[in-house]
């Protein structure tokens, strides 16, 4: 298909003045960005409890540890540089939310807050609240044991008060 010519530029964002134009002087139709979707290993991992402005709040499925993660819903982001500064600092307001509800709610004596990816390509930052007692203190929670299923109650409980925290409901 031909590409209507306009007479100038100028005549032609009189008449289209929102759409891109490419160095040709023709109407560029932007490409639809693809739709975000969560990485399936964290689906698999993981309790969804719900949305921030920027990224998906989400529960590790292991009773060891008060374990959350962000997800920022932008396509393609894999590190955090991948965001741009408005979204950096967006992310950042979040993680200090988040941070702050989680702290309060366990009483943890440590957060251990991380953007690692090495598993998972999809942008996700870690939010683990950690006691000096616990299994892998004071090493990283990874790998240390497996995964304790969450008695159903209990996060229900746990989930409930950081939605309210974190201002989710």
């Amino acid at each position: 298909m031909q590409l209507p010519t306009f007479p100038s530029l100028t005549a032609y964002r009189m008449l289209a003045p929102n759409t891109p134009v490419s160095p040709s002087g023709h109407p560029e139709t932007p490409m639809p960005e693809p739709a975000w979707s969560l990485h399936s290993r964290l689906k698999e991992d993981t309790i969804d409890i719900g949305d921030l402005p920027l990224s998906k709040v989400l529960v590790i499925k292991d009773a060891h540890y008060p374990w959350l993660l962000l997800v920022p819903r932008r396509t393609d982001a894999v590190e955090i540089i991948d965001l741009d500064e408005v979204q950096q600092a967006q992310l950042m307001t979040e993680i200090s939310r988040v941070s702050r509800a989680l702290k309060e709610i366990t009483k943890c004596d440590k957060l251990n807050v991380a953007a690692l990816g090495n598993l998972v390509p999809q942008l996700h930052v870690h939010i683990i609240a950690r006691r000096t007692s616990d299994a892998a203190w004071p090493r990283p929670v990874w790998g240390v044991m497996p995964p304790l299923a969450h008695d159903a109650a209990e996060v229900q409980n746990f989930i409930s008060a950081l939605r309210r925290k974190i201002w989710l409901g």
